[in-house]
C-alpha cells in the first residue's frame, strides 16, 4: 500500500507575516514560492513516497503544485490546520494509504536523507514518528500509520500533544531529531540563522 506526503501551504502572499519586519511583502511570497517548489522537489525524490498532496486556500500555491507533479485539493473558508489536515487525509484513505508523513512547507533545509530516516521506522505499524523543532514545542514532520490513528494537534506545544496521542493510541512513539527538519521559518531569528548559514558557505 502506498504513502503520502501531505504539505499544508498558507497563501504565498500572505503567509510568513511574522518576517514583515525584515523582508517585504514581494520578498515574502517569492521566499514561500521557493519553500514550496523546494519542498515538492525533495519529497518528488524519495522512492518509499508515491504520492504528495497539497492543500491550501491559495490558488496559486496549488497550481504551481501541480505544475510539479503533485496532486492538489483546496480548502475553503477557515476551517484551521487541523481541520484541513483531517479532510487531506480523509482523501488519501480513499485511494488505500498506508501511512501519511505531514510536512510543512516551511523548512528551508529539508533533505531527502533525513527524511528516509524518517520512513524507516515505518514498519510495524501503529506507529507515530515525529521530527520536533528546534525548540522542542513544534511537529515538523509527522509520520502516521496507519493514517487515521491520532487526532491532529497542531498549534502551540504541538510536538507535547502529538507524542500524548500516540501513547494514548498504544503506538509506537519514535522521535527523530533530525537537522534538516529542525528550523522552520516564523521569526525573524530563523532567517537570520539561514542567512548565517548562507554567509558561512560562501
Amino acid at each position: 500500500m502506498a504513502l503520502w506526503a501531505i504539505v499544508p501551504v498558507k497563501p504565498l502572499r500572505r503567509g510568513k507575516s511574522r518576517l514583515s519586519k525584515v523582508i517585504s511583502a514581494e520578498e515574502r511570497a517569492d521566499l514561500n514560492h521557493y519553500l514550496l517548489e523546494h519542498t515538492i522537489q525533495v519529497l518528488s525524490t524519495i522512492d518509499e513516497i508515491e504520492n504528495i498532496l497539497v492543500i491550501s486556500r491559495d490558488t496559486e500555491a496549488l497550481a504551481l503544485a501541480r505544475d510539479l507533479g503533485a496532486r492538489t485539493v483546496q480548502e475553503y473558508g477557515s476551517p484551521g490546520l487541523n481541520t484541513a489536515l483531517t479532510r487531506a487525509v480523509e482523501i488519501a484513505r480513499s485511494y488505500g494509504t498506508c501511512g501519511i508523513l505531514i510536512i510543512p512547507a516551511d523548512l528551508p533545509r529539508l533533505d531527502a536523507e533525513d527524511i528516509r530516516k524518517i520512513l524507516v521506522h515505518r514498519k510495524n505499524p501503529p506507529v507515530v514518528v515525529i521530527a520536533p523543532d528546534r525548540k522542542k514545542e513544534g511537529t515538523n514532520a509527522l509520520f502516521i500509520s496507519p493514517p487515521d490513528l491520532i487526532e491532529f494537534k497542531y498549534g502551540i506545544g504541538s510536538f507535547k500533544k502529538h507524542s500524548k496521542a500516540a501513547k494514548d493510541a498504544g503506538a509506537r512513539l519514535e522521535i527523530c531529531d533530525l537537522a534538516s527538519l529542525e528550523l522552520d521559518l516564523d521569526e525573524p531569528e530563523d532567517l537570520a540563522l539561514i542567512e548565517a548559514e548562507l554567509r558561512k558557505n560562501d
